[in-house]
């Protein structure tokens, strides 16, 4: 079996996670904690590649969610790639939500 490539879409997902990361960091006034944030992130997204279903379901039926602490990675599974299609912080209203 090939393993599943990583796909972010339209740079919505990768700006999401920056402006996340940036923000910590802003708050902090240190790296150290936005620095553990996208290793979690990474580390939820190779789960991805060997685990596509893990994720729950969602009324999409082609995007799963998987939740990792305060935040949600939005995404697709295909043969051979996985679409990230949004980060969501949970602790947001969720009417904003776009997915596609």
């Amino acid at each position: 079996m090939a393993k599943r490539k990583i796909i972010w879409s339209h740079n919505k997902a990768r700006i999401k996670l920056t402006e996340i990361l940036d923000y910590y960091y802003e708050r902090n006034k240190s790296k150290t904690y936005s620095i553990r944030l996208q290793k979690e992130i990474q580390k939820s997204i190779r789960l991805l590649v060997k685990q596509p279903s893990i994720g729950i379901k969602t009324d999409d039926q082609s995007i799963r969610a998987l939740i990792i602490g305060d935040y949600i990675i939005f995404y697709e599974s295909a043969k051979d790639q996985i679409i990230i299609h949004s980060l969501w912080d949970c602790r947001q209203n969720p009417e904003d939500i776009i997915l596609k």
